[in-house]
């Protein structure tokens, strides 16, 4: 049999971090065993529509390779792939359950409902259950709104098998009367859930742990339908840190949770991908660095753990890190470019070079514009900042040190990094004195910063000559303004 497994989210914002992790098991489940992964859309509840959230589900799938085989933008055999498409599928289900007194016209009003839920009864308390058919007749004839519910079984216990967290009971006579069908017309979640599955032919239904208890009503609906009871692959939930050290579930407090946001925080797709794969799921080998591919490859179902998973963003930044690292030059700065154009606007910048200082010390995209930004204009500094124990440079020997610099560079031959680093190395040796002691005062009259990625000699070759130049003898001017003063 064929492994299909679907994403069915629906349109309502963002992508969490539990949404993209489920779309990713359930296309790895799919790629492992040689299967199909679907995309659905599931509309049906439009009061909780955002306009433009499908559009979103589409460039997250495409940012992070979970490329489905079938889908609403794509076509295929099973659509259409919009549940609100779809709406005529649903209610001969529905018709045929009633007829068969597997499920009932329920005309209770709003008013009674809500009134129900604030008493102490357990769910709906059954009114419209077994009303007569003259009873049924007469409400349809006067256009009583209603909605139809399962007739569920009020006594007994119902008992699934889940892959991960194994055989799970649960007494009949927690289950309410679920609605199949909204007194709109629609379809609740669940009703066109199992029936969207059993018509599209999936084998593998993958979703959070938060729907374990829930699982008996879709089998009881399942096996009165007739219909076949899919694989179920229920995973573990995703915490976050809280700042008194515990954890809860992860939500916008903890920072970041949606795919967008995590990007626009300077995180790399492929990144990511990688780290959400780790949340709740560990290969056999123990490692962490895995391609999408190489994730289809080694994936399954039996390294999913029970165990709640912690996302940690430390982890998070220390692995895009890692993977910064590893790009190549072009690749970091076409993925970078947004930050430089922060910084730099239009202005035609050595971007080879400023990635060369970048990529070791970066962990987020988002650090570059304040890592960089002195580059594009130098920033007020006072005198102290040439002070250093560490290269013994004091406002008495850096003007003299400084000074020194300006004169040798102003009339080097050739520009770059080789000859700007050999003639700082030979000039310390001369003067005697340690190469930071040099280094340290050409430094800072480059960059006003005590801190910046990369030394005194990629910053002078970044900038060139003439800013270069420039700076150091703002730089004088600024020490000597120190004494005069």
């Amino acid at each position: 049999m064929e492994v299909r497994t679907r994403y069915a989210p629906s349109p309502t914002g963002f992508m969490h971090v539990g949404n993209l992790r489920t779309a990713l098991f359930e296309y790895l489940i799919a790629r492992s065993n040689s299967g199909k992964f679907i995309l659905r859309i599931e509309d049906t509840d439009q009061d909780r529509f955002v306009e433009g959230s499908t559009d979103i589900i589409y460039k997250t799938l495409n940012a992070t390779g979970l490329k489905y085989d079938e889908g609403p933008d794509i076509g295929g055999d099973f659509g259409p792939y919009i549940q609100s498409q779809r709406k005529d599928i649903y209610m001969p289900y529905a018709e045929k359950l009633i007829n068969e007194n597997k499920a009932y016209r329920c005309f209770c009003t709003k008013e009674r409902l809500e009134k129900l839920a604030q008493t102490d009864t357990a769910g709906y308390d059954k009114k419209c259950r077994n009303l007569t058919s003259k009873e049924i007749e007469f409400n349809l004839k006067n256009g009583t709104p209603y909605v139809i519910r399962q007739k569920m079984p009020e006594t007994g216990s119902t008992t699934f098998c889940d892959d991960v967290f194994g055989e799970i009971t649960v007494e009949n006579s927690e289950l309410s009367d679920q609605i199949l069908v909204k007194s709109d017309g629609f379809p609740t979640y669940n009703f066109a859930n199992v029936i969207d599955d059993h018509t599209m032919g999936i084998t593998h239904v993958v979703r959070g742990s938060e729907y374990l208890s829930s699982t008996p009503k879709y089998n009881l609906l399942y096996e009165a339908l007739g219909f076949d009871i899919p694989v179920y692959v229920h995973l573990p939930l995703i915490m976050g840190k809280n700042e008194d050290g515990s954890v809860s579930k992860l939500s916008k407090r903890h920072g970041s949770t949606s795919f967008e946001d995590l990007v626009s925080n300077g995180y790399l797709p492929q990144t990511i991908v990688n780290y959400i794969a780790l949340l709740g799921w560990c290969p056999k080998d123990n490692r962490e660095f895995f391609t999408l591919t190489e994730l289809e490859q080694i994936f399954s179902i039996d390294g999913i753990s029970k165990s709640p998973a912690v996302f940690d963003y430390d982890k998070l930044s220390w692995m895009n890190g890692e993977y910064i690292r590893l790009m190549s030059t072009e690749a970091f700065i076409d993925a970078a470019l947004e930050q430089f154009k922060i910084v730099f606007k239009n202005k035609d910048m050595p971007l080879d070079k400023i990635a060369a200082i970048l990529q070791p010390r970066v962990t987020q995209l988002t650090q570059i514009p304040s890592l960089v930004d002195f580059l594009n204009e130098l920033p007020d500094y006072t005198p102290e900042l040439y002070i250093n124990k560490k290269s013994k440079t004091t406002l008495e020997n850096a003007p003299i040190m400084l000074l020194k610099a300006y004169k040798a560079l102003k009339y080097l031959a050739v520009w770059d990094q080789t000859h700007i680093h050999d003639c700082l190395i030979s000039l310390a040796g001369s003067l005697q004195v340690k190469n930071g002691t040099l280094m340290w005062p050409v430094r800072i009259a480059v960059s006003g910063r005590a801190v910046t990625p990369g030394g005194a000699v990629e910053i002078l070759d970044i900038l060139g000559r003439e800013e270069s130049l420039i700076r150091m003898e703002r730089g004088l001017n600024m020490l000597e303004d120190y004494y005069d003063n």
